[in-house]
């Protein structure tokens, strides 16, 4: 069994590597330090739109979970925030003129109930767009997250990386539980037994890191979450997992978390869409190597789901 810690500090030492590419950004008052590589400047037309309250205050409280690089973490001084979350949120703040004041949630499950209540304005923490979150928050769409990963533990394994889901069949393949990866992994599952084939069994596990240490482990021969996400846990594992399936799957569009019903939903739409048109947004995603899952335009609430799909790569 590979000890919990060691997997930590590898995990610790890939986050100090990502670090080294950004540059440090003086925190809003009682928000955490983070670092960003981009400097906007503000757009005064877009500025002028923002509710008067949050340009007297001249900051906005964002939550996130800060556990998943490359799309957001702690960097290695364990308090400094980094990521795609952070480059996105604060080029739409520093655009509208304000300053992200960035707060970790504690655990992904805060995120929405903190934005029902009123204590955060905003959230990333690569969350999916779905009808039963649209119904307590508003979105705006920034990533279309096409992909799914898949590991297995090194030894063994020397094989290509899987593209068809329907070679999953028959195995046992965990999950995060509440995730929408565990949900296209049970759906496929569904379409094995219709096939004439074995169903997927389908362990949840509290979180990625969770899923990837019962995979070293031996628990469970593999572990399927977002691609970029394993992508980065492999390459942090000393050798010892392997990336073995890379998933075509239906867009999972993921959004920026506002309040239900925020007259700020339409103004960062407006600020992402300017990013958008002015090479921004393309240059975040590619300096994480996530431009594979670039959307054309920043979407609102239901017309985020309304967005054309890729189709699954198998069953």
């Amino acid at each position: 069994m590979i000890p919990r810690r060691t997997l930590s500090l590898a995990l610790c030492a890939a986050a100090s590597l990502l670090a080294a590419h950004a540059a440090s950004a003086q925190p809003a008052e009682g928000g955490l330090p983070y670092r960003t590589g981009f400097e906007v400047k503000s757009d005064p037309a877009l500025a002028a739109k923002v509710p008067q309250r949050y340009r007297q205050a001249g900051t906005l409280t964002v939550a996130t979970n800060p556990n998943t690089p490359p799309t957001v973490y702690i960097t290695e001084d364990n308090r400094t925030l980094a990521g795609r979350e952070i480059d996105v949120m604060s080029a739409v703040a520093h655009r509208l003129g304000l300053e992200p004041r960035w707060v970790n949630a504690g655990s992904f499950g805060n995120i929405v109930p903190g934005l029902s209540s009123g204590r955060y304005d905003a959230a990333l923490a690569n969350l999916s767009v779905t009808p039963d979150r649209l119904k307590q928050v508003d979105f705006v769409s920034y990533f279309d997250n096409n992909r799914l990963g898949l590991v297995r533990a090194k030894d063994g394994f020397d094989g290509k990386p899987a593209t068809d889901l329907m070679s999953l069949c028959g195995e046992t393949i965990g999950a995060g539980s509440g995730t929408t990866n565990a949900e296209v992994v049970l759906r496929q599952s569904e379409a094995c037994v219709a096939a004439g084939r074995k169903p997927i069994t389908v362990p949840l596990f509290p979180g990625r890191p969770a899923g990837v240490q019962a995979v070293l482990s031996g628990r469970i021969p593999g572990f399927v979450g977002p691609y970029e996400g394993l992508v980065y846990m492999v390459s942090a594992s000393q050798d010892r997992l392997a990336l073995a399936g890379i998933f075509t799957v239906p867009g999972d569009f993921v959004g920026i978390g506002l309040q239900k019903d925020s007259p700020l939903t339409p103004v960062v739409a407006e600020a992402l869409n300017s990013l958008i048109q002015d090479g921004t947004y393309s240059a975040i995603l590619k300096k994480w190597d996530l431009d594979y899952g670039a959307l054309p335009e920043a979407r609102q609430n239901g017309a985020i789901l309304e967005a054309p799909r890729k189709a699954a790569s198998g069953g």
